[in-house]
């Protein structure tokens, strides 16, 4: 399957089923597709499942829905769980090459002996055991685990990172390391060194805190006699308290910014920015944009501060961009509140989405909106609303509207007619343009009038005015 020497370029996104998607992650996996989108390669998702303690298949399936919400497509898929001969396969030619062996130690006796020696990760007391010793741990019960045999000429180590350039460790501490864990299964550097080989991965595009592992990964490689991929190491997200972005910071997982309401154009704009330079100093883009415009070379390696309140910035401009339908498409999942009747008529609900989508930031700020919901339920008129109406000029006003509605009011024709009726009254038109609000909505402020007006009808206007007056008639 390698294609390693085909020139072909081929990147991965490699994620741990162990909770929700997080956005850095998110932000990674959107590079890889990027540059393999830009360049005709080939993007890779491989789900790291091999934790049997942590990984759950939720999360798997949930990491998948994420990616597919945000456009993100992959190539081909692969899960390590199912993978698992072909990494015992290679553990074993490294134990019978004498580049790996048993260890037995529990992890409370490797941490009694590095209590006076903090410095390395494992002291090699199993390097060197005996058969009879094995023997021993094995009558014992004892199951042992396979440690990767750490060459001391090994211990300076460096890589060219294609982001970062040259990256030297100088006498690393690193003692010899796990493999294959006592219950059969691979450590993260392990199956991640396999799969790469195995799948052609040609160039690895991963977070920072990566960059530790990758000496321990290039010895495995150069054990086995394989060529190590390309190495490039992007840049740590930050909250804005400039620490590791967590969920102290607020929704910290594509999950959250889709539950929030964020469109999924925003959130990929968004986070190509974080860690990317667009051309121009642009800051609006579609998927099909990024692809054409994305490259290394203006991929930048300073941390990135997540903003919340930039990406709501570009939500919004994302929002301004739908068209009717995809508005209300979009906005469904948020107006389940208003009750099934109520979205039956599709244009209503358009016209008052693009009446109230403005004033928001994201889609989940619809949910219980007041200046939404008034344009499908009928204001209840309070104590200090009716007040308000029942003085002059304001009953007549409210009657002779209701006489002189036209059989379609249009946000042109309303403003004249509400003039028309101010003239006749011998009052100015703030106080036509008042009361009618008050009746229509029962608050004094809120979109356009006239816009509210058209999303509501002629009979419905009617009916709220018609209802205002029955009201100031019982109160009299």
């Amino acid at each position: 399957m390698s294609e390693r020497n085909s020139g072909k370029l081929r990147v991965r996104f490699a994620p741990s089923p162990t909770g929700f998607l997080h956005v850095g992650g998110a932000r990674t996996a959107l590079f890889n597709w990027l540059w393999a989108r830009r360049e005709g390669g080939t993007f890779v998702l491989r789900i790291e499942d091999t934790d049997l303690a942590r990984s759950e298949r939720r999360f798997a399936e949930g990491i998948l829905e994420a990616l597919r919400w945000l456009g993100l497509d992959w190539d081909e898929l692969y899960y390590q769980s199912e993978r698992l001969e072909i990494y015992r396969r290679y553990a074993q030619r490294l134990l019978d090459e004498g580049k790996a062996y048993h260890c037995f130690c529990t992890p409370e006796e490797v941490a009694a002996r590095l209590g006076r020696n903090r410095g390395l990760e494992y002291d090699g007391h199993c390097r060197g055991l005996s058969e009879e010793e094995r023997r021993r741990y094995l009558e014992e019960g004892r199951k042992p685990a396979l440690r990767f045999v750490v060459p001391e000429e090994k211990k300076h180590t460096s890589f060219r990172d294609f982001l970062r350039g040259e990256i030297s460790f100088e006498r690393l501490t690193t003692g010899d390391f796990v493999i294959m864990k006592s219950d059969g299964t691979p450590t993260y550097n392990f199956a991640c060194v396999i799969d790469d080989h195995e799948m052609g991965i040609t160039h690895v595009l991963r977070a920072e805190d990566h960059i530790s592992n990758t000496p321990k990964q290039i010895w495995i490689y150069e054990a086995l006699g394989w060529e190590p991929p390309e190495f490039g190491h992007l840049s740590m997200i930050l909250g804005p308290d400039r620490r590791k972005l967590s969920k102290r910071h607020g929704a910290t997982s594509v999950e959250e910014l889709r539950a929030q309401g964020f469109l999924p154009k925003a959130v990929v704009n968004y986070l190509a920015t974080l860690g990317w330079s667009p051309p121009g100093g642009r800051e609006i883009w579609e998927p099909e944009e990024l692809i054409q415009a994305f490259s290394l070379d203006r991929v930048v390696t300073s941390p990135q501060v997540f903003d919340l309140e930039k990406l709501k910035w570009v939500n919004r401009k994302h929002l301004s961009r739908l068209s009717g339908k995809e508005l209300f498409d979009a906005a469904r999942p948020f107006l389940e509140w208003l009750g099934g009747e109520a979205l039956r008529d599709e244009g209503k609900v358009i016209k008052a989405l693009e009446l109230v989508v403005p004033s928001i930031s994201t889609l989940g700020e619809l949910v219980g909106n007041p200046d939404l919901e008034v344009l499908f339920r009928p204001p209840e008129l309070d104590g200090a609303v009716l007040e308000e109406l029942s003085r002059p000029p304001a009953p007549e006003a409210l009657e002779r509207l209701l006489e002189a509605l036209p059989d379609a009011i249009s946000r042109e024709g309303l403003k004249p007619l509400v003039h028309r009726v101010a003239g006749e009254l011998g009052v100015r038109p703030r106080e036509v343009f008042h009361p009618l609000r008050l009746a229509l909505t029962g608050r004094g402020k809120g979109p356009e009038l006239a816009s509210i007006c058209e999303v509501l009808g002629r009979e419905e206007v009617a009916r709220r005015i018609r209802k205002a007056l029955e009201l100031l008639e019982k109160g009299r």
